[in-house]
């Protein structure tokens, strides 16, 4: 029972950094009216949040792995706390710029944490359906930030939606100091970090596999997400309202995806079931490519199987990366995050560039990559090859 309170607790912690990300999106446009700015000078303040997020990854995860997950993510969560406070307070733009980059940089901590605090904990199957529990509610925050800032903000202004942000962040801090105790085992690293630490995730035969993976979903999830309602406006005329219905499908999948995949692998070997599930949402992208112009039903239907493929595999990679790195679990963590969220941010943009030569194209380019990634996942995992040096370093 403590070991599930745990879970929950550090997965909650993980769960605020994508649900700020989005929170006040609904509200932008009366954000630009309240600070006197361009639209796009607001905007940037949603942009500017994941950049931080990520490289914030590759400072946290050394730094837990040196000196323990609950001080690390402790001293986060207050500086997130804190420059949400600023946030309420900001009067320009620029200043609200400022601290939703400080916003970024504490709360980044959570997903380090969370993934890093699971794998302490638990063995085996365990940390398999626990992992599926904290994709889980990350999954859950990018959706619910906008629904809740939208009923806050709608009643009772932006700016009280900062300050029962900072509310909730501060009696959440407060759990976390009294219920979260260290869990950074004996034989995981404390000395001195290097930087090659870092760049062994990358020649690690399980862990580059992994990573390239994940950068490859995250970057075909957010372009997918970019650029749907240019899709919906351009195909099928939709309005606003029906645009934002049609997120739900994928939404909703890809929590229900993150909880079934968390128990599928206490009955098939991990990296077997990666390689499956890899396959499933590569061909759930070349669905959508054909379905997405048949109907709108039909494209619904292809965006809730491509959530929940994608939902299924994400558990399974970071148990996988948990059990093949035991003694810089941290740092593997933070290299993991950090080029997820760099593939989030890049795929959009080169997927709104190539958006004017057709969408089908551009994701049917994506299913090639696809592919490439598979085969390259079955060589790093199947193959014959030797143990290299940072392979006998992490076990």
């Amino acid at each position: 029972m403590r070991k599930t309170f745990l879970v929950y607790l550090v997965s909650i912690a993980a769960f605020f950094g994508p649900f700020t990300q989005t929170i006040y999106s609904p509200l932008l446009p009366e954000l630009a009216r309240r600070l006197q700015a361009s639209q796009d000078a607001v905007n940037l303040t949603i942009a500017i949040y994941p950049i931080f997020f990520a490289c914030m990854q590759l400072v946290y995860g050394p730094l837990m792995d040196r000196f323990g997950r609950r001080k690390l993510l402790l001293i986060g969560f207050m500086f997130y706390v804190c420059a949400t406070i600023g946030a309420a307070l900001s009067e320009t733009v620029a200043q609200l710029i400022l601290f939703r980059a400080l916003q970024a940089m504490g709360v980044a901590a959570g997903s380090v944490a969370a993934i890093t605090i699971i794998g302490d904990l638990f063995e085996g199957h365990k940390r398999g359906r626990s992992m599926g529990i904290y994709q889980m509610l990350v999954a859950l925050g990018p959706g619910l930030g906008p629904v809740v800032g939208g009923i806050v903000g709608q009643h009772y202004g932006v700016d009280r939606l900062f300050w029962l942000l900072f509310a909730c962040s501060l009696a959440f801090w407060l759990v976390l100091f009294i219920g979260l105790p260290e869990t950074r085992t004996a034989h995981a690293s404390g000395g001195q970090f290097r930087l090659r630490q870092m760049t062994a995730v990358l020649t690690h035969r399980i862990g580059l596999a992994i990573v390239v993976l994940g950068s490859v979903q995250y970057a075909v999830f957010y372009t997918l997400l970019v650029l749907l309602p240019n899709l919906l406006v351009d195909v099928y005329a939709l309005t606003p309202s029906r645009i934002g219905w049609l997120f739900l499908p994928i939404s909703v999948c890809i929590v229900i995806g993150s909880m079934i995949g968390g128990r599928v692998q206490e009955h098939v070997e991990a990296k077997k079931l990666l390689l499956l599930l890899a396959s499933f949402n590569m061909m759930s992208v070349l669905l959508f490519v054909i379905t997405a112009s048949l109907s709108v039903p039909a494209l619904a239907t292809g965006l809730a199987i491509f959530g929940l493929s994608l939902g299924l595999s994400l558990p399974v990679q970071i148990t996988i990366l948990s059990n093949e790195m035991p003694n810089h679990r941290a740092t593997a963590t933070g290299v993991y995050n950090f080029f997820r969220y760099v593939w989030m941010t890049i795929g959009p943009i080169a997927g709104t560039f190539f958006y004017r030569f057709g969408y089908k194209i551009e994701f049917f380019v994506f299913v090639l990559i696809f592919i490439a990634v598979l085969f390259f996942m079955y060589y790093r995992f199947f193959g014959r090859m030797e143990l290299s040096a940072s392979d006998k370093s992490y076990s």
